[in-house]
């Protein structure tokens, strides 16, 4: 992973992850941290008080009563759901449209992981009754390395979105074209950001064709919520979405009836999350 280990030294967006999403993560990722530390952690940045607060009370979470108050929040959806909220508001200013390529955009991008993020939730949820926190995260997450790439090196970005066409692999296209891709680069950042490993796995492994890893593992709930959202027209790269692997296929199938009704609730769930993802 070297050349992905050079992508990410040369990424310079001083807006990735804010040291208060850091922090968070790394109150996540220790057993002993309390709701009153992340409390503290979250009030060094009154702006992010403010906004995740209007999260909260947005029609998203359809919380029966308002909560003022951090405090409130981490009590009625716990600190996993408030390190997404935070995540999800520290990212949303670097998917910024600035690309030059007719296929890609990282307008179409954000729009494309807020879908997947939110399709993954419902699938954890849903189809195999798990908490859907990771789902959602990894889904926000798993393609953060385009947008490495496209600052980094955009000219052979560009041209390796050019040649993505229905049926081909990106994912090739990035290594022919740069000598790694955004599933590598996605995994190193998210081990520096202290981001679980079961999610560091699934943004690794997100497109693999293999069929070693089950459909309630992160990496077949993201492809799943994947293919999902591209059959709806929700793709990061123009038209093209992405293919199942036979052993995910054959279990949407074996749930065809309980995946029938999760697609037909997507885009309501997705308008009660505009406040989150849209703005």
């Amino acid at each position: 992973m070297s050349t992905a280990k050079k992508f990410i030294r040369k990424f310079k967006d001083e807006k990735t992850l804010p040291h208060v999403v850091t922090s968070l993560s790394g109150l996540i990722a220790d057993e002993n941290s309390t709701m009153k530390d992340f409390e503290e952690v979250i009030k060094m940045d009154p702006p992010l008080v403010v906004r995740l607060l209007r999260l909260v009370n947005s029609p998203f979470y359809g919380l029966s009563q308002r909560v003022d108050s951090i405090g409130r929040a981490v009590a009625y959806l716990g600190m996993k759901n408030l390190h997404n909220m935070a995540v999800t508001d520290a990212l949303k200013g670097i998917f910024k449209e600035n690309a030059r390529s007719k296929i890609f955009s990282r307008e179409k991008l954000w729009l494309h992981c807020a879908a997947v993020s939110i399709c993954a939730k419902m699938i954890a949820e849903r189809i195999f009754e798990a908490n859907g926190d990771d789902a959602y995260l990894c889904g926000i997450l798993h393609d953060f390395g385009l947008i490495v790439e496209s600052q980094v090196d955009p000219e052979n970005f560009f041209a390796a979105c050019e040649n993505c066409e229905e049926g081909s692999s990106i994912t090739d296209l990035e290594q022919e074209y740069l000598d790694t891709d955004h599933c590598k680069i996605g995994y190193l950042l998210t081990v520096d950001w202290k981001m679980p490993e079961d999610i560091q796995i699934a943004i690794r492994d997100h497109h693999l064709d293999s069929g070693d890893y089950a459909p309630d593992s992160l990496t077949g709930i993201i492809q799943i919520a994947e293919y999902i959202t591209g059959q709806l027209g929700h793709t990061a790269l123009g038209n093209v979405g992405s293919s199942l692997p036979e052993h995910l296929v054959a279990h949407m199938q074996e749930n065809m009836d309980e995946y029938k009704v999760l697609i037909e609730d997507l885009p309501e769930e997705m308008g009660n999350a505009q406040d989150l993802y849209g703005g």
